[in-house]
């Protein structure tokens, strides 16, 4: 099964994320909600689901809440074609919280440093990502992180919440 694990981007800022990944053309907008990636899509065998469930709440229960902050815009080009919100605050706990969870059993080789943001178009054409990163040049949100969530990725595309895991220290 293909699993992930990210932090949700809560409502308003979550339905004006959505809408700039749909205003753009992203096919993947109706299929993935606005996130922070923590664990990449990773490939596990189903047997083992409860040594990661039991591993995510270890890490959970051993980190405090903490506050970001999205602001402006930047782009992955030319090295991928993805254009996305950075955090100006909380970057160094997801950094932590990310590290701490790639780990044990999904301790794995990144393709990338990580980097913690917000996707708003990606692999799309270059025009619609240059609109996709001037519309939301102007964006900011501020908003708790009290959790993250463990995502399974269907056949389908859609990412669905199997479970939540609250920052308990």
């Amino acid at each position: 099964m293909w699993i992930g694990v990210a932090i949700e981007i809560p409502d308003p800022y979550r339905a004006a994320l959505t809408r700039a990944r749909l205003d753009a053309g992203d096919p993947r907008a109706g299929l993935i909600p606005p996130h922070i990636t923590l664990v990449p899509p990773t490939w596990i065998d189903p047997e083992r689901l409860m040594d990661v469930v039991a591993h995510l709440a270890r890490v959970a229960a051993a980190r405090s809440p903490f506050i970001v902050r999205l602001a402006g815009t930047e782009t992955f080009r030319p090295i991928t074609p993805v254009v996305f919100v950075p955090l100006v605050r909380g970057g160094d706990d997801c950094t932590g919280l990310q590290a701490a969870l790639n780990a044990g059993p999904l301790a794995a080789e990144q393709r990338f440093p990580y980097r913690p943001h917000v996707t708003i178009a990606h692999e799309i054409d270059d025009t619609s990502l240059d609109r996709a990163e001037a519309a939301m040049a102007d964006f900011s949100a501020e908003f708790p992180v009290a959790a993250f969530e463990l995502f399974e990725h269907g056949l389908d595309g859609v990412w669905r919440g199997i479970d939540r895991f609250t920052l308990t220290v």
